[in-house]
């Protein structure tokens, strides 16, 4: 290590010391920017960068479009001069921590894309200097930090471990939990090297309450997919339990209710018409493409990916068959109204829901389709559904409910009258226990 960079690294972990280190979070998204927040509440300088201007603007604005960060938390730290949000990545080169939080989603063959990491790797090379920290919080497998994002960073000439550090650190936000905040959740960490390490962990030990150091860096890739594959497979156990009780006449939720009174030996999962989310639907397809590599078959986990992603079509055959049974109405000639858009209760966000898959197939076999969500006034842009973007929210009204065959309960939002849709409601098919949780019973109410 020349002398220079060994300067420039200790100088690095004074500033992180003292809170004199400016952070930049780049991708100001649910991960991104409560980052960026807590960074900023924790006494460092951050600068928030966005490929998208206009989210600049409005952050700078103190307007935040994510829940996690209330508009007068953004205010106070922009009127201290805690946080800025900016598309000009030039100015990288001012920070000294660079979190990169952007997207890992999955191509159409249900591959790893990471076309978002690659490129904002390629733009932090264009400004890499001595004594940065560079910190991946995107989720992905196993070798993705050491095998692609480092080689693009020292492409310039600049070494990791010995003119710049180098980290990964998984993000665990969990969007609509009121139990946690980013400061309360664990972060793991591991650097390449023990200087980055020790960066790393003096870094995230300054804005959270607890940080957990894990040897490598593929260590702690592999720790949140193993956190992501958990949910995955206990989430499609109990929903392959729904559809083989279903046929023996068993409601799944009693079974769930009564097994959780067991202290010991049993977690609850829920069954639902589908996994959404940023992680828990598209992670454990990482690790079984990598998983390739080494010649190793994930058929478990591939297994578990499969049931999760045929539950959109299991509800629509309920529904179906539930309007030619008690409608004798056809699903190419029903009006369905799906209540709840985003992909899990009380929040706005839709990413991967399974609402937009099934408003897709009810409109390929011809149904006419309206929904309701009071956290989504409209649809946004989504890759897989373009053509739903804009489409609005229908009003939980008299007039909507009369005018609607059925009803499906895709979220399970608390701000929902399902007083109002168990009177008014012709057909309801319930894909969450949404009734039977508040004690509501009828005939027309259909589990699925």
């Amino acid at each position: 290590m020349t002398e220079l960079a060994h300067d420039a690294i200790e100088a690095l972990l004074d500033q992180l010391a003292d809170r004199s280190a400016r952070v930049g979070v780049i991708g100001l998204g649910y991960v991104g920017l409560p980052l960026a927040a807590v960074a900023g509440r924790a006494g460092f300088a951050v600068t928030g960068f966005d490929i998208d201007p206009a989210k600049a603007e409005r952050l700078n604005r103190a307007q935040s479009y994510i829940d996690a960060v209330a508009s007068d938390q953004l205010a106070a730290l922009i009127s201290a001069e805690r946080f800025e949000a900016t598309d000009d990545f030039a100015r990288l080169a001012d920070c000294d921590v660079v979190a990169i939080c952007v997207p890992t989603p999955l191509t159409r063959q249900r591959e790893p894309d990471l076309s978002f990491v690659e490129a904002t790797a390629r733009t932090i090379a264009l400004t890499l200097r001595p004594g940065q920290l560079i910190v991946l919080e995107s989720t992905t497998y196993p070798g993705t930090t050491r095998e692609v994002v480092k080689p693009i960073l020292e492409a310039g000439g600049l070494v990791s471990g010995r003119e710049f550090l180098l980290a990964y650190s998984p993000e665990r936000e969990d969007p609509g939990n009121a139990a946690f905040e980013t400061r309360s959740i664990p972060k793991v960490i591991a650097g390449d090297g023990p200087l980055a390490a020790r960066a790393a962990e003096a870094f995230y030990g300054a804005v959270v309450d607890r940080v957990a150091r894990v040897s490598t860096l593929d260590t702690a890739e592999a720790v949140k997919i193993t956190e992501n594959v958990f949910r995955a497979v206990n989430i499609a156990l109990v929903n392959e339990l729904k559809m083989v009780f279903d046929r023996m006449g068993v409601d799944v939720w009693e079974v769930i209710e009564a097994a959780k009174t067991k202290p010991f030996g049993y977690m609850p999962f829920y069954p639902g018409p589908g996994l959404g989310g940023h992680c828990i639907p598209i992670d454990p397809f990482y690790l079984t493409w990598k998983s390739r590599e080494y010649d190793m078959p994930t058929r478990f986990i591939e297994l578990a990916g499969e049931i999760n992603l045929a539950m959109p079509r299991y509800v629509i055959g309920r529904l179906e068959a539930a309007l030619d049974r008690r409608l004798s109405k056809s699903l190419g000639s029903a009006r369905i109204l799906i209540v709840g858009l985003s992909y899990k209760p009380n929040i706005a966000d839709v990413r991967e829901s399974p609402t937009l898959k099934l408003m897709a197939l009810l409109e390929e076999r011809g149904a006419s389709v309206a929904f309701h969500d009071p956290h989504v006034g409209a649809i946004p842009p989504t890759r897989e559904h373009a053509a739903f973007a804009g489409r609005r929210s229908a009003p939980l009204a008299l007039e909507t409910l009369r005018t609607h065959d059925a009803v499906l309960i895709a979220t399970d939002h608390d701000d929902i009258d399902y007083a109002l849709i168990a009177r008014e409601a012709t057909l309801i098919v319930d894909t969450r226990n949404a009734f039977g949780r508040r004690g509501l019973v009828g005939e027309q109410i259909v589990k699925a």
